[in-house]
């Protein structure tokens, strides 16, 4: 994967308001494809931090076990311990339940009351939207930014497209479901995820099943 300069923080202008970056996910485990869509979003749009968000419990997710909270929040940390410009929130996993989008907006908005929020998201989901949890609000909410990998087509039928901006990111090609299917079959993902990742997976035995 090419190298990406350490960005340093936007010094905050006076009535400028923060831009932030909101990168929610299983990170079942993070990758590096969702660490170069960040950083992507965040050179594109001019942002001044992304948070990312390991999800508590997915709702579309129930038909396969999920590795547990920590391991995910832990190796997110891991992840983007590097980046003065990334961080990670616990506030999906100690808010329990169901995780949705507008719960963790809403959430979010109390510890950034001022800035203007860019989810990202993978391009895939954004057709499943108008089914999310109070899908009306979350327009008004925050900009939704859709990764997807070159070549890829989207159905945009029903979105606001105001609301919404697709971005081409090729290294979208990895999949976390990729990463635990070879660490199941006894290949470690080097290069696919973080190298402090793959030493945290290999540590705590995970996907060793699948």
């Amino acid at each position: 994967m090419p190298e990406t300069d350490v960005q340093v923080p936007i010094d905050v202008v006076p009535g400028r308001k923060r831009r932030i970056g909101i990168m929610g996910g299983t990170f079942d485990p993070i990758h590096h494809g969702h660490l170069v869509a960040a950083s992507e979003v965040l050179s594109v749009f001019n942002l001044d931090e992304v948070v990312f968000v390991p999800t508590g419990r997915q709702p579309y997710k129930r038909d396969r076990k999920v590795t547990l909270a920590e391991h995910r929040y832990l190796m997110a940390v891991i992840a983007t311990a590097s980046n003065p410009r990334f961080s990670v929130s616990r506030v999906d996993i100690e808010r329990g339940g169901t995780t949705y989008t507008i719960d963790t907006l809403r959430d979010l908005r109390k510890a950034y009351p001022d800035a203007d929020f860019f989810f990202i998201t993978g391009a895939d989901v954004l057709p499943q939207i108008l089914e999310w949890k109070d899908s009306d609000d979350l327009w008004s909410m925050a900009h939704f930014v859709g990764v997807t990998r070159a070549g890829h087509q989207l159905d945009t039928t029903g979105l606001p497209p105001e609301g919404i901006t697709l971005m081409e990111v090729p290294a979208m090609a990895i999949s976390s479901t990729d990463c635990r299917a070879r660490v199941a079959s006894g290949v470690q993902p080097w290069y696919l995820v973080p190298d402090g990742v793959v030493q945290y997976i290999a540590k705590y035995r995970l996907y060793k099943e699948v």
